[in-house]
């Protein structure tokens, strides 16, 4: 609790507050992460094609349809709501303290809790795109495609994710600007990521102030160098500290 606590003062004393997370940050929220026990990465360990690769570019464009049949049924959880991590952050964005949220999730659910200010490193569900005439399709036109392999009702096209497959560069300006709120925090809460998906891991390193904090529930490279830790369930925790700060 004296953790908590601590965590809750430093928000309170703090006035530019940056966010980096992965995809503990929504496993409470239902969504299954990569890395962990319980992740995308062990429980299709019998599949005959491994996720990273499932999930590369070379193999989106050569195999849609395998590619389209594991997306559609492990990567889009259109029904999960946020938790009390996504909900908190929303709410310190809203007092002028969050001014940014970095995220290397695709799910879109911290604009659903009411983030405005998310910077999204690996793209999201929410978005896609013709691969012929960059005709954008929100989610829910996707999901209701007929078919396995979404096509573009104008021109035939495959109608792609905007979310960075393996063998994809990261979007340039959303890096920037990444490393720039980053740099410029007062305090870095970073949460639910392993630290271990380069180059967006590397981000922590601009990071030139006095106060970060680590919520993560397994140790990360980045232990050493957090002034505070907390190995718990992110949401839970930051439920806590939300009651301390009157939310």
């Amino acid at each position: 609790m004296q953790k908590i606590e601590t965590l809750a003062s430093w928000i309170e004393q703090s006035e530019t507050i940056v966010f980096f997370g992965g995809a503990g940050t929504s496993t409470e929220s239902g969504i299954p992460d990569f890395r962990s026990a319980a992740g995308l990465y062990q429980t299709e360990q019998h599949s005959p094609y491994p996720p990273e690769l499932m999930l590369s570019r070379s193999f989106f464009v050569k195999m849609p349809d395998i590619f389209f049949d594991f997306y559609r049924g492990k990567m889009l959880h259109p029904d999960a709501k946020p938790n009390g991590c996504h909900h908190l952050l929303a709410k310190l964005e809203e007092q002028g303290k969050v001014k940014a949220v970095v995220t290397q999730n695709i799910d879109g659910l911290h604009q659903k809790a009411g983030s405005k200010e998310v910077l999204e490193l690996h793209g999201s569900v929410h978005r896609n795109y013709c691969m012929g005439c960059k005709q954008f399709f929100g989610l829910e036109q996707v999901m209701a495609s007929k078919h396995l392999v979404p096509r573009c009702p104008y021109c035939q096209g495959i109608i792609k994710p905007d979310v960075v497959l393996y063998e994809e560069p990261l979007d340039q300006q959303v890096l920037i600007s990444s490393m720039d709120a980053i740099a410029n925090a007062d305090l870095l809460l970073v949460g639910g990521t392993s630290l271990t998906v380069h180059p967006a891991a590397e981000l922590v390193s601009y990071f030139e102030g006095e106060r970060s904090v680590l919520l993560n529930m397994d140790p990360t490279p980045y232990d050493r160098k957090a002034s505070l830790i907390i190995n718990d369930k992110i949401g839970e925790v930051m439920d806590q500290v939300g009651k301390l700060l009157g939310f």
